[in-house]
């Protein structure tokens, strides 16, 4: 809790003479204020950022109905916390703005993405489980019976 959040401290960075303490909210100066939200990895694609996605529903009183709706979030990954993956779950917090576009911070990865969420995040078939070299021969041993 060294932050000002119940989130877990990751351990120190590997390499403290290239690490950026600029940016980190654990081991740096950076400050975080202000919201913490929850959402899915949806985006890994930049260097040291994803795009976190929140769902929640909005009041629409005319009809007496909830509707569903989403936001997509750009926030910082601190060195610590490298690498996430797409489908994971994380907390991220406010924070002073980091670049045009950033202006959170990933402070907790609150749970690992699965090969099925992977999957149904990226619109392609679940991974086959890739077959071992004994697998392979027991398949010929019993097609040869």
């Amino acid at each position: 809790m060294a932050i000002g959040l119940d989130v877990e401290t990751p351990p120190e960075p590997e390499n403290p003479e290239e690490y950026d303490y600029e940016k980190c909210p654990f081991y740096g100066d950076l400050a975080v204020r202000g919201q913490v939200l929850e959402g899915t990895v949806v985006s890994t694609d930049m260097d040291k950022t994803v795009v976190v996605e929140r769902e929640y529903d909005v009041a629409v009183p005319k009809y007496d109905r909830q509707m569903k709706r989403r936001s997509r979030i750009p926030a910082h990954v601190p060195g610590v916390l490298e690498p996430l993956s797409v489908g994971d779950t994380v907390k991220i917090a406010e924070t002073r703005p980091l670049s045009k576009t950033k202006s959170h911070v990933v402070v907790e990865v609150t749970q690992e993405a699965t090969a099925a969420d992977v999957a149904e995040l990226t619109g392609q078939a679940e991974p086959e489980p890739e077959l071992s070299a004994d697998d392979l021969a027991a398949a010929e041993d019993e097609g040869d019976q």
